[in-house]
């Protein structure tokens, strides 16, 4: 792919999960198509894209119902989110373990499946969240995500490892949208389209009543 100055070309990992900016991300990387990418991107410093999958699964799967064999078809959304590694391991030969944290959402304006299955694309980024405070009317919404990191750390649970990771940022519609949006047992599609919203305050609004419908005082 030959991208216009415009574009930013990186390579893609579809998962069953939505990455939002600012968002913890922890992966076990085994399969072949995904180590070489992975470690690429590791020793330049170079995010990879991060795609919620409509179809297919994570690990690419044997198509046995193809007359030429051949893999079954991987699709996923076209807006997804920048992921930057902090921290790499690799415990043994064909395993890497990585976390990482969501930068920049993006669009896909092109796509490409190589050989070896690995997904590139040409993407435009989209604008960051403009920092907006939070009305006084959904102050219970930090409130309520504030007591959930404190029940955390009152339960020992190492930084590293929580879910939330900071700068905690309460004050502001965007960041506290997000980490609801991470923690509620909501449905793929329905993060997908919070995630990818450019409005950060309909988007907490629109987290405040989910909280109300999952019972969570806000």
């Amino acid at each position: 792919m030959n991208p216009s100055p415009e574009l930013l070309a990186i390579p893609l990992f579809p998962l069953g999960t939505v990455l939002y900016p600012d968002g913890f991300l922890p992966l076990q990387i085994f399969e072949v198509r995904y180590l070489d990418m992975i470690g690429k991107c590791h020793r330049s410093g170079t995010p990879f894209g991060v795609v919620a999958m409509t179809q297919g699964q994570e690990v690419r799967q044997p198509d046995i119902n193809a007359p030429t064999g051949g893999f079954k078809t991987e699709r996923f959304e076209t807006v997804g989110t920048l992921a930057t590694i902090n921290d790499f391991s690799s415990p043994q030969a064909g395993l890497m373990v990585i976390r990482c944290t969501g930068a920049q959402r993006f669009h896909i304006q092109h796509q490409e499946q190589l050989k070896h299955g690995l997904w590139v694309a040409d993407v435009s980024l989209l604008a960051a969240d403009v920092p907006v405070k939070i009305p006084e009317d959904l102050l219970g919404v930090a409130t309520a995500l504030a007591k959930f990191v404190t029940s955390l750390k009152i339960n020992e649970v190492p930084t590293e490892q929580m879910p939330i990771q900071p700068p905690y940022r309460l004050d502001d519609c965007g960041w506290v949208a997000n980490r609801w949006c991470e923690l509620l047992p909501i449905a793929q599609a329905d993060k997908q389209r919070l995630m990818a919203l450019d409005n950060p305050l309909l988007r907490l609004e629109l987290v405040s009543d989910q909280l109300a419908q999952f019972g969570i005082a806000a």
